[in-house]
């Protein structure tokens, strides 16, 4: 496994282009037969994070989300790893993943929504969760009753990275 013992734990990422930057540290560190899992909600940055990872690796682009092709490859334009970016949330098993025919040992392969399916690509794995607050508590009218706030924050709210080797 190639991503190196300093990226492993928790860190808190400002805004999308430090999402970015962490994803481009990452993809210099990919090899081929690594496989990363990105599990958090929609709309955390796993795209945004992935975008880096493949400009970290040299790949052709754009990296878009793979939600209704399943899965993109994106060859390598400095004859490095080529990138796999795989959605598996449209999956209905984990044993769907054999019928895509991905190039696990030849390439560097990032699962979306992978928690569950990885154990099928590879004995070990990189898991990435990234999560964001999505309510609060706060002061909520002129007459300074506390409520509680359920509306989702906006793309530049911050998130936690934890970054961990399974199994």
């Amino acid at each position: 496994m190639s991503i190196t013992d300093d990226l492993l734990g928790e860190r808190v990422i400002d805004a999308p282009g430090d999402m970015e930057e962490l994803g481009r540290v990452i993809g210099r560190a990919l090899e081929p037969g690594d496989v990363v899992v990105l599990t958090g909600p929609l709309g955390a940055g796993k795209t945004t994070l992935t975008r880096g990872i493949g400009e970290g690796l040299g790949i052709r682009g754009p990296v878009q989300s793979p939600t209704f092709v399943i899965a993109r490859t994106h060859p390598s334009l400095v004859g490095g790893t080529p990138l796999v970016h795989v959605d598996a949330y449209r999956l209905g098993a984990a044993v769907e993943l054999d019928d895509l025919d991905i190039d696990v040992a030849g390439s560097a392969v990032i699962v979306e929504w992978g928690r569950g399916v990885a154990e099928y690509l590879a004995d070990r794995w990189w898991e990435i969760e990234i999560s964001r607050q999505v309510g609060g508590r706060g002061v909520d009218n002129a007459c300074g009753e506390i409520a509680v706030h359920t509306v989702e924050l906006d793309a530049d709210a911050p998130r936690t990275v934890t970054i961990s080797r399974r199994p």
